[in-house]
């Protein structure tokens, strides 16, 4: 069986010492001027697409570059000397010096359908389709049986809704999260007593054949994983070695927490198999909202009511905080919606070992008139501030 060879440089039309900013640059441009996508219709051009970017794929990666450099192609199976066993496949194959292009372009027949890139971004890559294909059968190395490793547990997701005053002042909360422990019958083995026996469907090798056409592929025994050996299952957690039950845990949520803030507690995921860590609970903080008190990271913002009187002549009033009152001036002449700053009033940073603002917003209040006498008031005021506080506007528009 013959392999396919072409010489990638030439089907670029790169010298061989070129730049992969000069391959890249050349690349675009062809495929750019032979997709599909333009070229409605073109088998030709399709061809010659499909050309230009398996020899991109091949010289845009530099493993693949290398390997083309130094024996004229590139096989996924790798090197053609040293043995398909040296490479981790099973004996008596090996598929260095095949090009299997012919066998992609079979799965793709029929014309492009737009499953690859637009003709305007052309990422490389484009192959890869055997890679995939023998790396489902060449997982795992020939002849032995492969022994089971310890696996992590996994990890956790738990979302935990606090109240604002627990975010801001720090709490301790008490949960109980389902999780899978070691099983107590087998200390984790997932195996009960009894002896261990071989395994009749690969009779101890942890592989069996298949084929595929006139090809033999070795794979791993689905009935004893891949070990070989046989053991009875424990009966209460039928062999996985975990069982699931609730777990107390305690979290200290940190004065200041913020709402989508994540908690971290090592070793409370699921636990691991065959003597595997286990995996860590992460905790989402969900922060309630106040009805008064808004909160911008560690800044507090609060609207206050002011009256007219006292932005006018200017006052001296209580406002609330996190901690309490506090007193704010509101100087003399003070507009609807002007701010004023509190420092070091709002929320405290554990981590920066900071501690923000309180923002205060003033919300004008007009007086509600019932008497003769506020209306006279108001007239003298009108009377002795004629001025239109829309005037600006009209200059503007």
């Amino acid at each position: 069986m013959a392999a396919n060879q072409q010489d990638y440089y030439q089907t670029l039309g790169v010298d061989r010492a070129a730049s992969d900013d000069e391959i890249r640059k050349v690349y675009r441009r062809l495929a750019r001027k032979h997709h599909p996508d333009l070229n409605p219709g073109d088998k030709a051009a399709e061809d010659r697409f499909k050309t230009v970017q398996q020899a991109y794929d091949v010289l845009s990666d530099p493993k693949k570059k290398q390997m083309y450099d130094q024996v004229g192609f590139y096989s996924e199976s790798g090197m053609p000397s040293g043995g398909s066993e040296a490479q981790g496949k099973p004996p008596g194959m090996d598929f260095g010096g095949f090009d299997f292009s012919d066998f992609a372009n079979q799965q793709q027949r029929g014309g492009y359908r737009g499953g690859g890139p637009g003709p305007q971004d052309f990422p490389p890559g484009g192959g890869g389709g055997f890679r995939d294909l023998f790396g489902q059968f060449f997982g795992r190395g020939g002849g032995a049986a492969s022994q089971e490793t310890p696996e992590k547990g996994a990890d956790l997701e738990y979302t935990l809704n606090i109240d604002f005053w627990q975010s801001i002042k720090g709490t301790q909360v008490k949960l109980s999260i389902q999780r899978q422990d070691l099983c107590t019958t087998c200390n984790g083995s997932g195996q009960a007593g009894g002896a261990v026996v071989q395994c009749p469907e690969c009779s101890g090798t942890g592989q069996v054949s298949q084929m595929a056409g006139a090809m033999r592929f070795n794979l791993s025994c689905p009935r004893c994983n891949g070990s070989g050996k046989l053991r009875n299952s424990c009966p209460t957690c039928h062999g996985d070695g975990r069982t699931a039950h609730p777990d107390p845990v305690e979290v200290r949520i940190p004065a200041g927490a913020m709402s989508g803030a994540r908690l971290r507690v090592q070793g409370k995921g699921n636990a691991g198999r065959l003597g595997g860590a286990a995996g860590d609970l992460f905790i989402t903080v969900r922060v309630e909202p106040h009805e008064f008190f808004e909160r911008d990271t560690d800044n507090i913002l609060i609207k206050i009511p002011v009256t007219v009187s006292e932005a006018g002549l200017g006052a001296k009033i209580e406002v609330p905080t996190i901690d309490g009152r506090a007193l704010l001036k509101i100087p003399q002449g003070t507009k609807n919606g002007q701010k004023f700053r509190l420092r070091e009033k709002g929320v405290p940073n554990a981590r920066k070992e900071t501690r923000g603002d309180q923002i205060v917003e003033v919300v004008l209040e007009a007086p509600d008139v019932h008497d003769e006498r506020t209306r006279e008031i108001l007239r003298e005021l009108a009377t002795l501030h004629p001025e239109d506080p829309r005037a600006e506007i009209w200059t503007k528009v």
